[in-house]
């Protein structure tokens, strides 16, 4: 029976003739030949300088650790909350461009871990690349305008206070929790007649017609740990000295979890003022003796001036 099957297969790969071997070609990493020769493939030189933003280009984005809540008063004596976000040593750890991979986009790579704690794949990632080992990765879709070397630095200064941001994370698990929790039902009535009923979830379907439960009925589940948004986030501070980022409102996860930010979609920032692609700090710069960024609040308090 091997024998017939390699007659088979020796057969339709002499029928097919040269178009298997182009076919061979063009899947291997040796380059192509054709009449002319060989054909050379184009490297792309990526340079680490500011460019000019379009209001099509798009940046990448940085992850950051959940630090925690607190509030802060502005100059009118009103009390804003703030979440703190620490921007953990973000650097560039792979280039994906339409070249090799049909599509820009930048891996970004947060904090730091041993090689011990690792998988083989991703000290083997880590160590073609030629950078250090990194706690956690998230990729970031962006503009060939918007590409930057491997290895460059990202820190808390990529956003300026005032604009609006993304900012995706993984919610707080709940754990299994009834319709009224989960879904805010508003319960069965608490009179005469509702027995041992008062927080169930009440009918889930008909009777023989359809003689099923529709798909998407609300039903007790577990509750939370799923990605989600928090859109249009205000950023109120930024401390260039510890990497740190204030912004107004809370976002999804519990403290110490990672967080992922990029530029709001809906309200766009003011490509003026942003660095693009990232802010490149100047040589003679010191970090740790830079004062905090505020976002500028005007003259006029918010919640005066509908009077």
């Amino acid at each position: 029976m091997s024998a017939v099957r390699g007659l088979i297969g020796r057969l339709c790969s002499l029928s097919l003739g040269s178009r298997t071997s182009f076919q061979i070609r063009a899947f291997s990493s040796a380059p192509l030949i054709d009449e002319s020769g060989i054909i050379e493939e184009k490297l792309r030189i990526i340079e680490k300088t500011p460019r000019v933003m379009t209001p099509n280009s798009k940046r990448t984005g940085v992850i950051a650790l959940k630090c925690g809540m607190t509030a802060t008063w502005d100059k009118w004596g009103a009390r804003i909350p703030i979440s703190v976000l620490w921007v953990d040593d973000n650097i560039v750890s792979q280039v994906k461009t339409v070249e090799k991979e049909g599509f820009f986009a930048l891996q970004v790579g947060c904090g730091q871990k041993k090689e011990k704690h690792l998988t083989k794949p991703e000290v083997g990632h880590f160590r073609a690349q030629g950078v250090p080992m990194k706690r956690k990765l998230r990729e970031f879709p962006v503009t060939e305008d918007g590409l930057l070397p491997l290895g460059t630095s990202i820190g808390a200064r990529h956003f300026v206070p005032g604009q609006y941001v993304d900012i995706a994370g993984i919610t707080r698990g709940k754990g299994f929790q009834g319709c009224m929790k989960r879904h805010n039902f508003s319960g069965m009535p608490a009179s005469h007649g509702a027995s041992l009923s008062h927080r169930s979830g009440g009918s889930t379907g008909q009777r023989d017609a359809p003689g099923r439960v529709f798909k998407g009925r609300k039903m007790p589940g577990r509750m939370g740990g799923k990605q989600r948004t928090m859109k249009n986030v205000w950023v109120y501070k930024i401390d260039p000295a510890r990497n740190m980022i204030w912004v107004r409102g809370q976002v999804p996860g519990s403290e110490g979890n990672f967080v992922f930010i990029k530029d709001a979609v809906y309200k766009k920032p003011d490509i003026s003022i942003l660095p693009f692609p990232t802010y490149f700090a100047p040589e003679d710069e010191d970090p740790e003796a830079l004062e905090p960024l505020i976002a500028d609040l005007g003259d006029v308090d918010p919640f005066m001036a509908a009077d």
